[in-house]
């Protein structure tokens, strides 16, 4: 017995010995502070955060570009792969954008990553300080195109998550040409006032998922462009703003289509509209079908259930026949109040009617000091009912 625990004993010990001695690979931190970066909002930190971008993507080492805590100023940031491994982009700090709107404003963007495969970004806060811009357009002057906060382009295998996004120029979070990426935590915002300042725009992607977020903001919490498909988007936060839109569509003749996608179990405070589809009335080749609302609460929204095929935001309007055609939509289980009296509306083509229209379980009433009862409002539009539905169904 003596000899079995002492033989015992050895293996455990040489066994320690050898599990101390592995080494287990592990990510390799490129902090952007041992590439120049100073942390104090003044110092111009863009060429520093690039030679970090840039030694991390040739790394054959998991590499983790590494902002620690500070304030760093940075002008536009393009971060190119393709990169040799999976790279990781860690904010603990924040990154700010110059006082001067010029300085990122004739980009498209402030923050691109561009063709990479296999990325995370995580936390921290990004804030563009779009106040100078957002005067500029207000005020009718000529300005800048204006920079989206942060693109992800021809990227896949992506997950952003944990960010702050303040006060963007333009779309805070933008998704173009990208598959599989999930947005998850992440908090948006801009004041109501800001023009276009969507808050996440997806177009010609597919497989994304947008979860777990606060968007509160001037446009769009969430815009759908065309040749977006194979989107989940749930438990969003969502106002002030213009609710999460398909479109708008129709912008062009060859344009490609929206498809599958599901928005659940959200909340809409105080927004303009609350689920929308929305396309030029001019003719297009594009469609939006198989999307789903379900599970949804509205609080004072303005169209809380809204087509508008008649989209027109300048009064610059074509005046013709929208072209894209709609069909295979559900809503399902959406609750709530209405700002405005016509709390379903479909005001669809009449070339291309809305077809496959499904109203289920929807209990939606008008929030008016008067107490007139909420609307529906179909034109063109094509569908059916089940379960309680109010106000009263115009199928």
């Amino acid at each position: 017995m003596s000899n079995f625990k002492t033989m015992t004993c050895t293996i455990v010990s040489l066994l320690f010995l050898f599990c101390v001695n592995i080494t287990i690979p592990c990510c390799l931190a490129y902090n952007v502070v041992s590439f120049g970066a100073r942390g104090d909002g003044r110092t111009d930190s863009t060429s520093a955060f690039l030679r970090a971008w840039s030694a991390a993507c040739r790394s054959t080492s998991q590499p983790n570009v590494y902002i620690p805590r500070g304030t760093f100023l940075v002008r536009t940031l393009n971060l190119n792969g393709p990169c040799k491994r999976r790279i990781e982009f860690q904010i603990d700090g924040t990154l700010v954008a110059p006082v001067n709107y010029n300085a990122i404003g004739h980009s498209e963007f402030w923050i691109m990553f561009y063709k990479v495969s296999g990325l995370n970004v995580y936390g921290g806060t990004i804030n563009a300080r779009g106040h100078g811009y957002w005067s500029c357009r207000n005020g009718g002057k000529s300005c800048p195109q204006g920079a989206r906060s942060i693109q992800f382009m021809w990227c896949n295998n992506v997950l952003l998550k944990g960010l702050t996004s303040l006060d963007s120029q333009r779309v805070h979070v933008g998704i173009g040409y990208s598959s599989n990426v999930r947005v998850e935590n992440v908090k948006i915002t801009a004041p109501s006032g800001s023009p276009n300042t969507d808050g996440i725009h997806v177009q010609n992607s597919r497989g994304i998922t947008i979860r777990g977020s606060i968007i509160k903001t001037g446009d769009d919490c969430i815009s759908i462009g065309p040749g977006s498909m194979n989107m989940w988007i749930e438990q969003i936060g969502c106002g002030p703003g213009h609710g999460i839109s398909v479109g708008s569509l129709g912008s062009s003749n060859n344009e490609e289509g929206v498809t599958n996608i599901t928005v659940t179990n959200s909340v809409f405070t105080k927004t303009q509209n609350g689920v929308r589809v929305k396309s030029w009335a001019r003719p297009s080749g594009g469609y939006a079908r198989n999307l789903m609302f379900s599970n949804l609460i509205m609080r004072n929204v303005g169209y809380p259930i809204l087509i508008d095929q008649n989209y027109c935001p300048d009064n610059n309007c074509p005046r013709q026949n929208s072209g894209v055609k709609v069909s295979q939509v559900t809503y399902k289980n959406v609750k709530g109040t209405s700002s405005t009296q016509q709390a379903i509306k479909f005001d669809c083509s009449k070339s291309n009617p809305c077809t496959g229209i499904r109203l289920l379980d929807i209990k939606l009433t008008h929030n008016d000091r008067l107490r007139r009862s909420a609307v529906s409002y179909c034109r063109n539009a094509r569908g059916r009912r089940g379960g309680t539905v109010i106000p009263r169904s115009c199928f």
